[in-house]
């Protein structure tokens, strides 16, 4: 994309409202996540504990008594997000109107995209009964406890799931840097703010801080007395293989001068330098992190065998039991507990569009237990190896910095969130059959299943048998 074509962007959508269109995304993504699990017959709100009366999650006794149908998890997202988008539409149409795409009145309303800056962040912070409170205020108290929880502290499934979308939003943490930039005075929102001495560090620094966040949360997990693995370590290393690929990429900026002292002020505009060992080590840092991410999503995060090595005793266990709940609280269709056994008498059992396979005959690189169509997963792996592949470059404050009116970083920004998107499903599918099982294991000890506490984040895999 050329320099004209940036400035258009810039003119008719610029920074911060683009900020807002990715954060609205994002809204709505988590939506149809909660309302697509329910139409799939999946408790998002049990592994989350969004409607339990011994939720994690902060809640009132009265939303816990209204909150028993699944239905009422989403449903105030929806609203969350109407309400947001009908407000930023209208700060967009405004500032659109008044400017009629002139890039002479673009800096002279730029109050417009600040006001309605300002209104979203006022409205979070609402103390009044208004805009869906109850919803905001999970939020704040969420990220609260992402951030300044003590190491004691447990980490449920659900700040698991909070602080693994945050990731996702990293560049649009530094985007709202920017916006900021812009909008004080003396910023302009034609062109990013100058990035020079300490300065150049801040946006790197604001886009680790949700890495930060959930390496926190696996040294946690690997601290815990109930914690008996080495996973929490290994996961904590995937988010730290991050800080390599943001840093150096700040770390650019000394490539372009040391380069353009030798060949001249053209190799500023050239985007590979791959002569100069810098350069070449930031393309190592992210090719390790979007691979290692891959392997863990697939391997961890959904617990499909494609990576991983299916070892001769795994083969010998006999299947393991998976106790199903009624749709209302779990995966099944009928109003008791079921306990369906892998070792069914066919090859497998339908639930739903998904599959419970016996234990050796389970789709290769897949798993026993599938409440998905068969199709789901081939193609949601790889779009997640796509999307990981390019969202590590798009950790690169140095690619942004010199296309920040590009259109193509937007849309990567939109397909970093839908891949995110995916990842949830496939995520708290797995979290679910892990739930299963691991009731069934409490149960078939002769323990009561009211006496079943869900804190599944640092759990292990049902099927691992290291």
């Amino acid at each position: 994309m050329d320099s004209g074509d940036a400035v258009s962007l810039s003119t008719s959508f610029p920074l911060p409202f683009r900020v807002l269109f990715l954060i609205g995304l994002g809204i709505l993504a988590w939506a149809t996540n909660l309302h697509g699990l329910h139409l799939l017959g999946i408790d998002a709100g049990s592994a989350l504990e969004l409607h339990s009366c011994r939720a994690f999650l902060p809640t009132t006794s009265s939303f816990s008594r209204a909150s028993s149908s699944p239905r009422v998890s989403y449903v105030p997202v929806y609203r969350l997000f109407a309400g947001y988008a009908t407000w930023c539409f209208v700060g967009w149409s405004f500032f659109r109107l008044v400017t009629h795409s002139n890039t002479m009145l673009v800096d002279t309303f730029k109050y417009v995209p600040a006001l309605s800056s300002l209104g979203v962040l006022t409205t979070l912070i609402c103390p009044f009964e208004l805009c869906q409170k109850r919803e905001r205020d999970l939020f704040l108290q969420s990220a609260a406890r992402c951030l300044f929880s003590s190491m004691d502290s447990p980490v449920y499934f659900s700040d698991v799931i909070f602080a693994d979308v945050f990731t996702s939003f990293a560049k649009v943490l530094g985007d709202v840097w920017l916006s900021l930039c812009m909008l004080l005075p003396g910023g302009s929102l034609l062109s990013p703010p100058p990035l020079d001495g300490l300065s150049q560090w801040i946006l790197p620094t604001l886009m680790s801080l949700p890495y930060i966040i959930r390496f926190r949360q696996c040294l946690i997990e690997y601290r815990s007395p109930t914690n008996t693995s080495k996973r929490p370590l290994f996961n904590a290393l995937k988010y730290a293989s991050s800080f390599p690929v943001i840093f150096l990429s700040a770390a650019q900026r000394i490539v372009v001068l040391e380069l353009a002292e030798e060949k001249g002020e053209l190799v500023t505009r050239e985007p590979w330098h791959g002569e100069h060992p810098l350069f070449r080590l930031w393309l190592l840092a992210a090719a390790v992190n979007s691979l290692y991410s891959f392997w863990w999503d697939i391997t961890n995060d959904w617990g499909l065998n494609l990576l991983k090595p299916r070892s001769v005793e795994s083969r010998s266990n006999p299947p393991r039991p998976l106790v199903l709940h009624s749709k209302a609280s779990s995966i099944a269709g009928s109003s008791d507990a079921h306990i369906v056994t892998q070792s069914h008498s066919s090859s497998s059992h339908q639930i739903l569009g998904g599959a419970i396979y016996r234990h050796q005959s389970y789709p290769y690189g897949l798993r026993p237990v599938l409440l998905y169509p068969l199709l789901v997963y081939p193609l949601v792996m790889f779009f997640n190896l796509v999307l990981r592949m390019t969202w590590s470059i798009k950790l690169s404050s140095h690619l942004h910095s010199q296309s920040e009116g590009s259109a193509l970083m937007l849309w990567l920004e939109v397909a970093e969130v839908l891949r995110r998107w995916m990842w949830v499903f496939v995520r708290v599918e797995w979290e679910v059959v892990k739930n299963a099982q691991h009731k069934y294991q409490i149960m078939s000890n002769g323990t009561a299943p009211e006496e079943v506490e869900l804190m599944p984040s640092n759990r292990s895999d049902p099927m691992d048998n290291d």
